[in-house]
């Protein structure tokens, strides 16, 4: 099997709407439920909220968005990656940007339905610090430490 290219860039907003479905179909994919916000409110978010708070890059093969990050120095608040292209090495790769500008610790959450996320995490070091349900989505979620 060919190994695959995939280039790293920061976000662009002509890649929105590619970024847009492919987050809402692996966070669906993920959950088990439909995402609670418009296409267009997520367009919104993404354009307007998450890029000026965060630093958002795309992990991109042949063009195509197959996984996006938006990380800060101490946290990571979105990643996903492409339903067709996940255990790629794709999430691996976009982490260690999050990795590389930290600053001692990265903290995130992720819901805990999502075995698949949980494993990626404690297999790249992350640690459980906590758990709680404080999202939109009202699902149980754990928040995971990464002491660099």
């Amino acid at each position: 099997m060919k190994k695959l290219e995939i280039k790293v860039t920061n976000y662009n907003p002509k890649y929105a709407e590619h970024t847009v479905k492919m987050w809402r179909d692996s966070k669906e994919r993920a959950i088990g439920q439909d995402e609670t916000h418009s296409f267009e409110n997520h367009l919104y978010f993404l354009n307007h909220i998450l890029s000026k708070q965060y630093q958002v890059d795309l992990a991109l093969i042949d063009g195509k968005v197959v996984g996006m990050i938006a990380y800060s120095e101490t946290e990571i608040s979105q990643l996903y990656i492409h339903i067709d292209y996940q255990g790629n090495g794709i999430g691996r790769t976009l982490l260690n940007k999050a990795k590389a500008q930290a600053n001692g610790n990265l903290t995130l959450y992720t819901f805990e339905i999502n075995k698949n996320a949980q494993r990626f995490y404690e297999n790249n070091g992350f640690e459980i610090t906590g758990r709680g349900q404080e999202n939109e989505e009202n699902l149980p979620d754990i928040r995971y430490e990464l002491k660099l």
